[in-house]
C-alpha cells in the first residue's frame, strides 16, 4: 500500500459535536462580533448582508454579536437589542432571509455593557458619551467606580435595580426562543455587566453580592439560571468568560474554574474562554492562540465543552487545538472577517468537507475542476466541499 493508498482519518476539526441536543457538523464557530450599525437597536440592511455571508461560511454555528437587553444596556447607540416588539421585528427579517439560504445553527449573545456603555461607535472615536449627550444615557454597574478616567461614574445597582436586569435578560431570552435561536450565549466577558460583578477590580459591594468570589458569583449564576429557565429545555444556553483580567488583583484562571464549575453544576452546557477587557491597565500577551491555556485550564475542570478563541488563524492550529484536547470547539471572529470561506478553506487544506451553496460549487480553483460531473454538481470528495 503506498502513502497515497493509507486511509486518512477524519481530522478533529471537522467531526460532529453534540451541545446539549443541537448536532454541531463541525468545530468551528462563528463568534459574536459587534457591527456598531443597528438603528435604535433594530439590525439593519447591514446585519443581513454580514450574517449572510457568514452564514454561507461552512462553519457550524453563527452567533449574532453582543445584543443589548436593555436601551442602557447597550455599549453604543449602533448596537443591536432584543428589548422591544421594534428590535424583535427587525431581527426577524433578517433571520428569514438568512435561513432561506442556509441551515446553518444560530446562535445569539445577551449582554449588558454596564459601567463600559453609552460610548461612541468605534470609527467616531470610541470615547465616552455624557449621560446628557444626545447619544448617551446615564449608565449603570455593580459598583460606582468608572471604568477608565473620562467615563461616566455608573450608578451602583440596587435591589430593585438587579432585579430589572435580570428580568432585561429572561425577556430577551424569550423573544430569541420566539425567533427560534437554537442557542442562548450569556456574555460574561470583556469587561461588562456580568464580568464586571465577577471582577474584585470592578466589584467593590459590600452585600451578599461583593467581598468573596462565591459573592461576586452570584448575580452572574442568578441571571443565568433565570435565563435557563426561560429558554427552552431542549436548547443550549452557554456562557462566555474572561478568564483573566491580566490585571494585578483582578480576575484569573483559577477564579475563572470556580465560575466554570458553578456554571457546570447550574446547568451551563458550554463555557467560551476569552479574556481581558474589564481595566484599561490590562498587559495581554497577544499572540497567536495566547488564549488557549485559558481554555485548556477550563476545560481541564469541567466536563461541559470549551470553545476556545483569540488569534486563530490557520487551520492546523485550529485542528492541533482540538485534537490536543485543549478545547472541544474554536470560534474564529476577525479571520472570519477577512475570509468568510474560512472554513472552506480549512477543510481543503486537513482534507475534509463542508457544506457549500450549490450557486457557488463552480467557484473552486481550476486545479479541482475534474471533481465535477456533466451536470455542474460537485462530486463528494475528502478535501473540499459538498453542496446541499
Amino acid at each position: 500500500m503506498t502513502l497515497e493508498e493509507i486511509p486518512m482519518a477524519r481530522p478533529a476539526l471537522f467531526q460532529p459535536f453534540r451541545v446539549r441536543n443541537l448536532e454541531l457538523a463541525n468545530r468551528i464557530v462563528i463568534a459574536p462580533m459587534c457591527q456598531y450599525s443597528a438603528v435604535d437597536g433594530c439590525m439593519t440592511d447591514w446585519h443581513q448582508i454580514h450574517l449572510g455571508q457568514l452564514a454561507l461560511s461552512g462553519a457550524s454555528l453563527l452567533t449574532i454579536e453582543a445584543t443589548a437587553v436593555s436601551p442602557q444596556a447597550r455599549i453604543t447607540y449602533g448596537d443591536v437589542g432584543l428589548y422591544d416588539d421594534a428590535t424583535e421585528a427587525a431581527m426577524r427579517r433578517v433571520l428569514d432571509t438568512v435561513r432561506r439560504w442556509s441551515n446553518m445553527s444560530i446562535a445569539i449573545q445577551l449582554a449588558h455593557a454596564g459601567r463600559k456603555a453609552s460610548t461612541e461607535v468605534p470609527w467616531s472615536g470610541g470615547g465616552p458619551l455624557a449621560a446628557d449627550d444626545p447619544h448617551g444615557w446615564q449608565i449603570e454597574g455593580p459598583s460606582a467606580i468608572p471604568f477608565a478616567e473620562g467615563y461616566q461614574t455608573p450608578v451602583a445597582l440596587d435591589q430593585s435595580g438587579l432585579a430589572r436586569v435580570r428580568d432585561d435578560f429572561v425577556a430577551a431570552a424569550k423573544r430569541a426562543a420566539r425567533l427560534g435561536i437554537d442557542v442562548v450565549q450569556l456574555h460574561a466577558a470583556h469587561g461588562y455587566l456580568l464580568h464586571e460583578f465577577l471582577s474584585p477590580l470592578s466589584n467593590r459591594r459590600d452585600d451578599e453580592y461583593g467581598g468573596s468570589l462565591e459573592n461576586r458569583m452570584r448575580f452572574p449564576l442568578e441571571v443565568f439560571d433565570a435565563v435557563r429557565e426561560a429558554f427552552p429545555a431542549d436548547k443550549p444556553v452557554t456562557v462566555r468568560v474572561s478568564a483573566t483580567d491580566w490585571v494585578d488583583g483582578g480576575l484569573d484562571v483559577e477564579q475563572i474554574v470556580v465560575f466554570a464549575k458553578a456554571l457546570e453544576a447550574h446547568g451551563c452546557d458550554a463555557v467560551h474562554v476569552s479574556s481581558g477587557g474589564l481595566h484599561p491597565a490590562q498587559q495581554i500577551p497577544v499572540s497567536p492562540s495566547y488564549q488557549v491555556p485559558l481554555a485548556r485550564a477550563v476545560r481541564a475542570a469541567v466536563k461541559i465543552p470549551v470553545v476556545a478563541v483569540g488569534l486563530i488563524t490557520e487551520p492546523e492550529q485550529a485542528e492541533a487545538i482540538v485534537a490536543t484536547g485543549d478545547a472541544d470547539l474554536i470560534a474564529i471572529a476577525r479571520a472570519a472577517l477577512y475570509d468568510p470561506r474560512w472554513p472552506w478553506h480549512a477543510a481543503a487544506a486537513l482534507g475534509a468537507h463542508v457544506r457549500a451553496p450549490k450557486q457557488y460549487l463552480r467557484s473552486q480553483p481550476s486545479r479541482y475542476k475534474e471533481l465535477f460531473g456533466v451536470s455542474g454538481t460537485l462530486k463528494p470528495q475528502p478535501w473540499w466541499v459538498e453542496g446541499e
